[in-house]
């Protein structure tokens, strides 16, 4: 059944507004996706599945838009001024202003879709999606160019200032695709998989990586740069409109600005501490907005590396009590997707209150992925440190899990550990 698009009035969503800063609070799941539009209105996308259009300048939320059936990963602004989502659907919607429905609807892939992004000239969206594939759709309307070339989930896409899209993966490959049918592509095997990429100015490539690393390519495909920038993932990537900064962020919540040019460290932006998994700059390239776990949209003065906007505490991360154990430190990776109380509802992923003794895709309420369904497993200490030995896409293929391993045997007991204590039901 095709769910039917809502809107939801802004008027209730909260925001708060302090002198030199503005905190954008309206979203009831992570913050995957930020995008700014030239005019300072930026767009948000979540697990929760909303979208929210947002007033920079009040911190007002204008518009909740609402038509995705799972979590949305991806935000773009057109030229034009119009918005685009993009889901765990498989389903990408363009959206205009005040409406509240899409204006057109694009499918065709048939796995979650995880990146956007827009040609320089404005005439092509380019979308990345776990079903292997990249695809150009032209803007004005017509039938999506399919790429394939991948040998597994597809995680990042972008363009070159010269039009060429460059995609990246989870099987560590870096491909700068022809503009024109026919052409040969590039590409570039790296150590590690891919999470993330930006164009930077001069034709060059910003990716990052599952070992921490942000490297820079150029368009032949040669490493100019790289920087151990976290001690976790880097999960997402921006850079600033004029060209000077590279902003990285992991998914234990480190947030580090690059200097573009050789990846030089200029300053450490301190956060609450839990996996952050958007960042986009103003138009003005003076703030940095960072989206993550905690459902909230903050602003940082690039300039000084200032949080602009309500004093942080210990108290938004939900591990502080957990400080110093280490599988509590293993766990902050899962704990944008799940929750470990019997009172909080699921998130992105289901609830993991009772997990052990309890059948693979059976929590009430909960949307699972089709191939789970039949699979024959029951959630012990022994099945879950499997799961993080091998990874979600090699122990459960076809789920929607993001891939992470745990190599370290003694990591992967405390995290077991860990679970046993905080998710019984007695």
């Amino acid at each position: 059944m095709t769910r039917a698009p809502r809107f939801l009035a802004a008027a209730f969503l909260l925001f708060t507004t302090t002198a030199g800063g503005t905190e954008l609070r309206g979203h009831g799941g992570p913050v995957r996706a930020i995008a700014v539009a030239p005019e300072g209105t930026a767009i948000t996308g979540s697990f929760d599945t909303r979208a929210i259009v947002w007033s920079l300048e009040t911190g007002e939320a204008r518009e909740v838009l609402l038509f995705h059936g799972d979590e949305v990963n991806a935000v773009a602004v057109l030229p034009d001024g119009r918005f685009v989502t993009a889901g765990a659907d498989s389903r990408i919607a363009i959206w205009e202003s005040g409406r509240q429905a899409p204006v057109r609807v694009l499918e065709g892939h048939s796995g979650p879709v995880t990146a956007l992004a827009v040609s320089p000239d404005g005439a092509t969206l380019a979308s990345a999606s776990w079903d292997t594939t990249v695809r150009l759709w032209p803007v004005a309307g017509g039938d999506a160019r399919v790429l394939e070339g991948h040998d597994g989930n597809v995680n990042a896409v972008t363009f070159l200032a010269d039009g060429t899209p460059a995609s990246a993966g989870y099987d560590a490959n870096l491909i700068f695709w022809p503009r024109d049918m026919g052409a040969a592509a590039v590409r570039v095997v790296l150590p590690t998989p891919l999470n993330t990429l930006v164009a930077l100015r001069g034709n060059r490539l910003a990716v990052g990586g599952a070992d921490g690393m942000v490297r820079v390519l150029d368009r032949d495909g040669t490493t100019g740069s790289e920087v151990q920038a976290t001690q976790s993932p880097v999960v997402t990537l921006a850079a600033s409109p004029d060209g000077r900064y590279l902003a990285a962020a992991g998914i234990r919540g480190a947030i580090i600005l690059l200097d573009a040019t050789d990846l030089a460290p200029v300053r450490d932006l301190r956060g609450p501490g839990m996996p952050v998994w958007s960042l986009a700059f103003t138009p003005d390239g003076k703030t940095l907005l960072t989206g993550g776990s905690d459902r909230v949209v903050r602003e940082w003065d690039v300039e000084t590396g200032e949080h602009l906007g309500a004093t942080m505490t210990d108290e938004t991360d939900p591990l502080a009590e957990f400080a110093g154990d280490r599988g509590a430190e293993a766990f902050r990776a899962c704990i944008a997707c799940h929750t470990l109380d019997p009172e909080d509802d699921n998130r992105a992923g289901p609830t993991l209150h009772g997990i052990f003794g309890r059948k693979i895709a059976s929590v009430p309420g909960y949307r699972y992925s089709p191939a789970l369904r039949d699979m024959d497993i029951v959630w012990t200490p022994q099945t879950v440190s499997k799961l993080f030995e091998v990874g979600p896409n090699t122990y459960t293929p076809g789920t929607k899990m993001p891939e992470q391993t745990i190599s370290d045997d003694e990591t992967r007991a405390a995290l077991i550990r860990f679970l046993q204590r905080e998710t019984r039901t007695e």
